[in-house]
């Protein structure tokens, strides 16, 4: 965004091994940022390998209290409308292949997760929303499949009886890792078409949809840079008093003398 002043670029370091790229950093009104792109630079990684434990431990480790994430997506509900942005508040998770804990191997820790987004930046969003021109829904179930290849038809229509409003590959594990970190976590979809539930005409050739799906998405990322920058503009996002600034509290099982030292030492950082 053109707002963002104080800008550099850093690297940083975890446990589980580079983040997605460079993390920039910036200023946005009251708000310090850190901007990362998880599909990397020239958009490297498919949504499988993108290293989600990395890239929300090196946000953590940079001090980071609060995440707004976007994310393309197809509709799979008929009011929800190409270019429209969605405030997402839940998440049906079909993944299968990737690392969902940063405490695989090291302890039990179950954290809650029947609310998966911060309700306190959720009502900052739909605040902000008001100030802008885009259609914008205030809910919406995003169901998150493996992928790499999009829904068969019939995957599709299955998706849409099991209450799923949108359709996407990156919100898990990243929503859970969140929560284990202890960061505030809301997420802005931009819906770029509908999904193949849905017949397409038969007059448009290929390219002619292509063309218009990527307009579709070019739009919705316009009305999402439009909405987040209204918020941070607006608001202090960082609340010590928020739920999930303490998600850890119950969720360690695991006695300690049966935990790694070692191993806890290496994660302090999403203790703090």
């Amino acid at each position: 965004a053109s707002d963002l002043t104080n800008v550099e670029s850093v690297q940083v370091e975890t446990p589980f091994g580079p983040p997605s790229g460079d993390i920039l950093l910036g200023q946005i009104g009251k708000n310090q940022i850190a901007f990362l792109n998880r599909h990397g630079p020239g958009h490297r990684f498919a949504p499988s390998d993108i290293p989600f434990a990395a890239n929300i431990f090196a946000l953590k480790k940079l001090g980071v209290r609060s995440i707004i994430a976007s994310c393309a997506v197809g509709s799979l509900n008929e009011n929800i409308h190409p270019e429209e942005l969605v405030i997402v508040d839940q998440f049906i998770d079909k993944t299968f292949r990737r690392q969902n804990s940063f405490f695989d191997g090291i302890a039990a820790v179950h954290c809650e997760m029947a609310e998966p987004i911060c309700g306190r930046l959720h009502k900052l969003l739909i605040e902000a929303s008001k100030e802008i021109t885009a259609k914008t829904h205030n809910n919406g179930t995003y169901m998150c499949m493996e992928g790499p290849q999009f829904s068969t038809r019939a995957e599709s229509l299955m998706h849409r009886k099991m209450g799923a409003d949108l359709i996407g590959m990156t919100a898990m594990p990243e929503a859970r890792l969140a929560r284990e970190a202890q960061i505030c976590y809301c997420m802005v979809a931009m819906v770029s078409d509908y999904d193949c539930w849905k017949q397409r005409p038969e007059v448009k050739n290929k390219q002619t949809l292509l063309a218009e799906i990527i307009g579709h998405l070019q739009q919705a990322t316009q009305n999402a840079i439009k909405l987040i920058t209204a918020v941070l503009e607006k608001n202090n996002l960082h609340s010590s008093d928020c739920t999930c600034r303490s998600s850890l509290d119950m969720a360690v099982w695991t006695k300690p003398q049966q935990i790694d030292k070692d191993k806890k030492e290496d994660l302090s950082v999403l203790f703090e």
